[in-house]
């Protein structure tokens, strides 16, 4: 068992036999963040990676442009001073940062299964919006073919569970840059995109996003907002991840399982 896991009796039921066994499941707990002494937002999250993740979560929300903007960040156990209990990550911008208040109004509880509830309509959601992507290096299809298999030979925590999403960057080689898990995908996105900017990579102009689900719009934003432009998915894409990928100018690939792929923006970007 480790930080990211539990323990928890279960009974499995089998071809009609019962036995009783212990399993490993992946932790779900709130993170709350707070900015500038005011609560910010709640996700519930995997523990690991917090600081990666409030990084990532200030950047992709626009709320900085640039990890510098940060005075001070630290991690913490939170006590009940905003009427919750759980983890809390507490952040501080230099004094010159100003905050758009309407940049960052949303509910105060994001579940971790969607990066965007309590946002008011797509025009809140696109916040800071990038430029349309027009360059970035091609990726040849027999490499796209194996990044699935790349990505699970790198999970640690889904090898335990079973129940954890990853996003992971990728050079047009085929060298794994970075992975990140979490129950959340939105909070996988962020905990990478985060990993990146305190390593001091972002843009990431020459790499590759590869999340373990499906494309949802959340995915597709957050990865223009750290200009990506390759986003591949082993699962769907919705239609609005299609549509602001086309917008972009990312190049959006989605159904990776075994020797095929669906391309649906920017195909000229696989070789």
């Amino acid at each position: 068992m480790s930080a990211d896991t539990m323990t928890a009796s279960v009974q499995t039921i089998e071809r009609g036999f019962s036995s009783s066994r212990s399993d490993l499941l992946a932790i779900e707990e709130p993170l709350q963040f707070c900015l500038n002494g005011s609560p910010l937002s709640i996700t519930m999250r995997s523990p690991g990676s917090d600081l990666d993740l409030a990084v990532g979560f200030l950047f992709t929300e626009g709320i900085i442009d640039d990890v510098g903007q940060i005075l001070s960040m630290r991690a913490e156990s939170a006590d009940d001073t905003f009427g919750n209990s759980g983890d809390r990550v507490t952040i501080r911008l230099r004094p010159e940062i100003a905050i758009d208040p309407g940049r960052i109004r949303r509910n105060f509880y994001t579940s971790s299964s969607c990066g965007v509830c309590g946002k008011r309509g797509i025009g809140a959601i696109e916040i800071r919006p990038a430029l349309p992507m027009q360059s970035g290096p091609q990726f040849h299809a027999d490499l796209i073919y194996r990044l699935p298999d790349l990505l699970r030979r790198a999970q640690e925590s889904f090898d335990r569970t079973g129940g954890i999403h990853a996003a992971a960057l990728f050079s047009p080689e085929g060298a794994l840059l970075g992975l990140r898990e979490d129950v959340g995908r939105h909070n996988a996105v962020d905990k990478l995109i985060g990993f990146a900017l305190r390593d001091g990579t972002v843009p990431l102009g020459d790499s590759l996003i590869l999340v373990s689900g499906r494309a949802g719009f959340e995915l597709v934003q957050k990865s223009v907002m750290a200009a990506i432009p390759v986003l591949a998915a082993v699962g769907a894409p919705s239609s609005l991840a299609v549509e602001v990928a086309q917008r972009f100018g990312m190049t959006l690939v989605g159904f990776l399982r075994g020797q095929r792929f669906n391309i649906y923006s920017g195909n000229w970007r696989i070789e």
